[in-house]
């Protein structure tokens, strides 16, 4: 399973870091040793399917856990019937210089 999220806390951090409460939401992404690909509007992450689900809520919830006063989350899903799904790699790698 392939998912992007975009998490948008408010505020998005504190005075003294800016981005803290997506940093927050990052962090968790880090941790969970699945792949990823963090971009500037938006994380991708791949995995099956359980651990997909899970990791989005986590991460949704890590911005109010960090402090944010609210947090939309915007989530993309696709699955496959099988396991064989294109991957990150194999959808941007052409792309990159």
């Amino acid at each position: 399973m392939l998912a992007e999220i975009q998490v948008s806390p408010r505020p998005s951090g504190t005075p003294d870091a800016k981005y803290a409460y997506v940093d927050a939401a990052i962090a968790v992404i880090q941790a969970s040793g699945l792949t990823y690909e963090v971009g500037a509007m938006g994380t991708f992450v791949q995995g099956n399917p359980d651990e997909v689900w899970a990791l989005l809520r986590a991460v949704h919830e890590a911005t109010i856990e960090a402090g944010a006063e609210g947090v939309q989350s915007n989530i993309k899903v696709s699955e496959t019937a099988d396991a064989g799904g294109p991957t990150i790699s194999e959808l941007i790698t052409k792309f990159r210089a």
